[in-house]
C-alpha cells in the first residue's frame, strides 16, 4: 500500500480488502450497513398513508390473515 492515495484508490483498497476477508456476501451486507437512503419517511409516510385509519389498517390485516 503507498503512503499518499487518492480517495478512490482509498475506496478500491478497502474493497479490495472487505472482498478478500467477508467474500461477495460479506461485503454487501458491510456496505448496507451504510446506505443512508434519500428523502423524509416521515413526510412520506403521512402522504402514503394520509387517507388510512386505524380501524381500516386492522381490517386489512384480518383480512390477509383470512387469505
Amino acid at each position: 500500500m503507498k503512503q499518499k492515495m487518492t480517495l478512490n484508490e482509498i475506496r478500491e483498497y478497502g474493497l479490495q480488502v472487505l472482498i478478500k476477508e467477508l467474500g461477495p456476501a460479506g461485503l454487501i451486507r458491510f456496505l448496507q450497513q451504510y446506505e443512508t437512503g434519500y428523502g423524509d419517511y416521515s413526510v412520506d409516510r403521512h402522504k402514503l398513508l394520509k387517507e388510512t385509519t386505524v380501524e381500516k389498517l386492522a381490517e386489512d390485516i384480518k383480512k390477509f390473515k383470512a387469505k
